[in-house]
């Protein structure tokens, strides 16, 4: 809240002047009568005498209302103007079996839904979209802003819906054909995998060739620990995986490879906390270019002033010469 011309509360000060001039004069205005007998004027005070000496408080106070409204109270907010060159992002994580291996807790998958949701809660300019494979690839979620409803397909992965594999091409290539046609000023791919490519339909590599030729730069993240961990092994009659301790081998050449041809990077993740700063460095280095400014508004207040210093003034002649006037014989 501001006031506009502040300077106008100076007419305060004349209030105490004007309150005691007003006494002064209605002193002279007092008619003396002469009785024989004192006990003639000996009568109580009736509730229009005592109401009568309040009708001028409500002068005073309109006086008041009337010297802020000339004052022009403002309500006052900023408003945040941001145009950003957003990015468009497509991230693609494993939903095979092995991702929902032991050796990062509760499992890979869990850990992999938490951080890259929070990464999406870092982005708020960008599109970002999500596609999934195994043994296929399938889109998920097309490039969108809407990240809300991004949030709830990721953290609902399951491993299942799609047949048992590793198809690293064709979970590339499937985000690059989102990613081809797009005007945003840079275009990522975040692939998450845990295994090695066992599916030759469309290799990694040729996929990372294509990503490059369509100025796609794609982030791999191969996730797990070295040596042997807890993973499914088959599935039983109930729905559920039978977990059996087994080797797992992850090809960090052809990720490093695949990365290397788009401009990218390969990060090993060995542990959640490993997980969170991998997604926390590609955040610092796709950074969105945001400019800021601020738009200062108002909205006067003193209309709301001004009728209800004509309500007061309007009550109070009523009541002078309506239910509290004097007549003078």
């Amino acid at each position: 809240m501001i006031l506009a011309e502040p300077y106008w509360l100076l007419l305060l000060l004349l209030l105490p002047l004007l309150i005691w001039y007003y006494r002064r004069i209605a002193k002279q205005r007092h008619i003396a009568l002469q009785v024989s007998r004192l006990s003639a004027m000996k009568t109580g005070k009736t509730w229009v005498q005592y109401a009568r000496n309040w009708l001028q408080v409500l002068r005073w106070i309109t006086f008041v209302i009337l010297i802020v409204a000339m004052a022009r109270p403002q309500q006052l907010w900023y408003e945040a103007k941001t145009e950003a060159d957003a990015l468009d992002i497509m991230l693609v994580m494993d939903v095979s079996p092995s991702m929902l291996s032991k050796d990062i807790a509760p499992d890979r998958l869990s850990a992999a839904k938490q951080i890259a949701s929070d990464f999406i809660s870092r982005r708020p300019y960008d599109r970002i979209g999500l596609v999934i494979f195994s043994g296929g690839a399938f889109t998920q979620c097309p490039l969108t802003n809407d990240h809300r409803i991004l949030k709830v397909f990721v953290n609902n992965l399951q491993v299942g819906r799609i047949k048992d594999g590793s198809a690293l091409g064709l979970g590339i290539a499937t985000a690059v054909n989102h990613l081809k046609d797009s005007q945003a000023a840079s275009k990522v791919v975040i692939l998450l995998t845990d295994g090695e490519n066992n599916r030759e339909d469309l290799g990694p590599v040729k996929s990372a060739a294509i990503a490059s030729a369509f100025g796609v730069k794609v982030y791999t993240i191969g996730l797990g620990t070295d040596g042997v961990v807890s993973s499914p092994a088959r599935l039983k009659p109930s729905g559920e995986f039978e977990f059996t301790d087994r080797k797992m081998e992850l090809d960090t050449t052809l990720l490093t490879m695949v990365s290397g041809l788009t401009g990218g990077e390969f990060y090993r993740a060995r542990s959640a906390q490993d997980l969170n700063n991998i997604y926390t460095t590609i955040d610092q280095l796709e950074k969105t270019k945001i400019t800021s400014s601020d738009l200062r508004r108002t909205r006067d207040l003193h209309f709301p002033l001004l009728n209800m210093a004509f309500c007061l003034l309007l009550l109070e002649m009523v009541l002078r010469w309506g239910a509290l006037r004097v007549i003078t014989v």
